[in-house]
């Protein structure tokens, strides 16, 4: 469980950094904080602005790898690749914007709740599975959905809490997607709250 690739992206640390910026030089600060502090895949959402260029900007440091968050169209998968970034991330199960992601030779994650959009994302070739909105369907839940399709990578998104990271480990997560948990006490707080989170990580899939 530590060592994960898929198509050439790391998952392994467990932590995707999404930025959703009310502006450009925000979401700016929020990715150098994020690459100050030792983040390794980091996640920019369409609804911010200049959210391609942000893309082109740090797609091209080392050891950075980059997603296009909240993908709603095969022309945001266009764009993203064109820009750098390497994974899509939706928030619902698209057809078009899996098939879009593959053909463009990207690493797909599409959002998921249900059994039959779990089958479907599966069918239509997501790589790793965002289970979302993850805090408002609970554990108990995943467990249950989990069940019928084994051998998957799943990712949590949604409202997650540091408390409760070892308990989503345990319940078979890979890896979380960390927008406001991160980013809700500024920039000054991130290296903190990202160290924080990390070291949980590590610790819970150490121990599962």
């Amino acid at each position: 469980m530590n060592q994960e690739l898929i198509n050439g992206v790391d998952f392994a640390s467990g932590l995707v950094a999404i930025i959703r910026g009310n502006s450009t030089d925000q979401g700016r600060k929020f990715a150098q904080a994020f690459v100050d502090a030792g983040v390794d895949l980091i996640e920019f959402t369409t609804t911010t602005p200049g959210v391609f260029d942000l893309i082109e900007e740090f797609s091209g440091l080392n050891g950075v790898q980059i997603a296009l968050g909240t993908a709603m169209s095969k022309q945001d998968v266009e764009d993203g690749k064109k820009a750098g970034a390497k994974i899509v991330i939706s928030p619902h199960t698209s057809e078009e914007i899996i098939k879009a992601t593959k053909s463009a030779g990207l690493v797909s994650v599409p959002g998921v709740a249900t059994p039959t959009e779990i089958a479907d994302a599966l069918r239509y070739g997501g790589d790793i599975l965002k289970f979302f909105p993850a805090s408002s369907l609970g554990v108990n839940f995943l467990k249950s959905v989990r069940e019928p399709f084994p051998g998957n990578t799943w990712m949590a998104t949604g409202g997650i809490a540091l408390a409760d990271v070892d308990a989503w480990v345990k319940a078979g997560i890979s890896g979380f997607g960390l927008g406001g948990p991160l980013t809700s006490g500024g920039v000054s707080e991130i290296a903190h709250r990202v160290k924080d989170f990390q070291r949980a990580i590590l610790e819970s899939k150490n121990n599962t």
